[in-house]
């Protein structure tokens, strides 16, 4: 079959160098896993730390691909809810389902848990024509949603649904503030916060403002402007004159970092949240202390999510609630221009997609 490899990194970000199409052999089903035909896969940015060798090194020759979507072909012997034809895609998160961690509810921190695609290897991941997985880590497809749709949904709307749903605990009538609303991520918290009704202000940069309004966001601010907490500032005000209560916001959805860290937290009401999953513009942030202790803030932590939560995701995706939005396609051939634009992120709107 025909696969995505490379055999070394590129730490100079050269991905012509080193990403190539091989004929490989195709998987055979251990007892508990399934085989499917990938029909479409998505990008992730951790695909992009893999080529690099940073922040981990990965297993080699390496086959990236966390969200891959498609038709089941063959299932192992132990296999007891999915079957040959069924409509699958891949939830990412690998763990050992045994420890107390992963009984208890909490697989996101199993400490045997891997990112398929990313972790997992030699030769193991999404961006080729036949993959496999357990059955545990296959959900299947509802009816009405294209496989293009679910992968594009398979990490991002877990980990945003795990933020806010799972961490933050959104309620309706608060105000959120979804940091990078332009993004995977950020497409998604949007959707998930307005399915919540609550009040959604977004940041993003001035080219993508008008399609995160498009999306169902309430206000949209451009994060380039240097005083941009200054005009959400006034927004909560306004909100806080109509709904008769005290201004500001009472969850931040934060994946940035950077300068932008104690911007946010000035913005954040006596007793609300922050939650974090990522740093994309740096991670070695300075905290203003007084803001967290005096206000009472909760700061959480937050990674990947549950199998049940990308269920619930998707549900709501196939009433139409939440959308996944599709930037561009590209077939394997083409996989150094579709991680490009990815890199580059100029024009950059919704998931990138590969297809055998």
């Amino acid at each position: 079959m025909k696969a995505l490899v490379y055999e070394k990194y590129a730490p100079d970000n050269d991905f012509e160098k080193i990403l190539k199409i091989k004929d490989i052999d195709e998987p055979k089903p251990k007892s508990n896993e399934v085989i499917f035909k990938v029909k479409v896969a998505a990008l992730n940015y951790d695909d992009i730390w893999a080529m690099r060798g940073k922040p981990i090194e990965i297993p080699m020759p390496h086959i990236s691909g966390t969200d891959a979507a498609g038709e089941v072909i063959a299932v192992g012997d132990e296999v007891k809810q999915i079957q040959i034809g069924d409509r699958v895609v891949s939830n990412g998160n690998l763990t050992c389902r045994v420890c107390k961690e992963c009984t208890s509810g909490r697989e996101f921190d199993c400490r045997k848990r891997t990112i398929w695609g990313f972790q997992t290897g030699p030769l193991w991941g999404g961006f080729c024509e036949v993959t496999h997985l357990p059955e545990s880590n296959v959900i299947k497809i509802p009816d009405n949603l294209s496989f293009e749709e679910a992968a594009a949904a398979s990490m991002t709307l877990m980990t945003s649904w795990h933020m806010l749903v799972g961490r933050a605990k959104i309620r309706p009538g608060q105000t959120v503030l979804i940091m990078g609303g332009g993004s995977g991520m950020g497409i998604f918290g949007i959707q998930i916060a307005k399915l919540y009704n609550c009040d959604v202000i977004t940041t993003a940069s001035q080219d993508k403002l008008d399609k995160c309004k498009e999306l169902g966001a309430d206000y949209a601010v451009d994060h380039r402007k240097e005083d941009w907490h200054k005009e959400v500032r006034q927004i909560t005000k306004e909100l806080g004159r109509k709904k008769g209560k005290t201004s500001g916001v009472d969850v931040i959805f934060e994946h940035i970092g950077g300068s932008h860290w104690n911007k946010e937290l000035t913005l954040l009401k006596y007793g609300s949240t922050i939650v974090t999953t990522g740093a994309t513009t740096g991670y070695d942030v300075k905290t203003d202390l007084r803001h967290i202790f005096f206000k009472g803030i909760n700061v959480l932590g937050s990674t990947q999510g549950t199998r049940s939560e990308l269920e619930s995701g998707l549900y709501w995706m196939s009433k139409g609630n939440i959308n996944a939005i599709i930037d561009s396609e590209f077939t394997l051939e083409n996989a150094v221009k579709a991680h490009n634009r990815m890199l580059n992120g100029k024009g950059l709107f919704g998931k990138i997609l590969m297809k055998p």
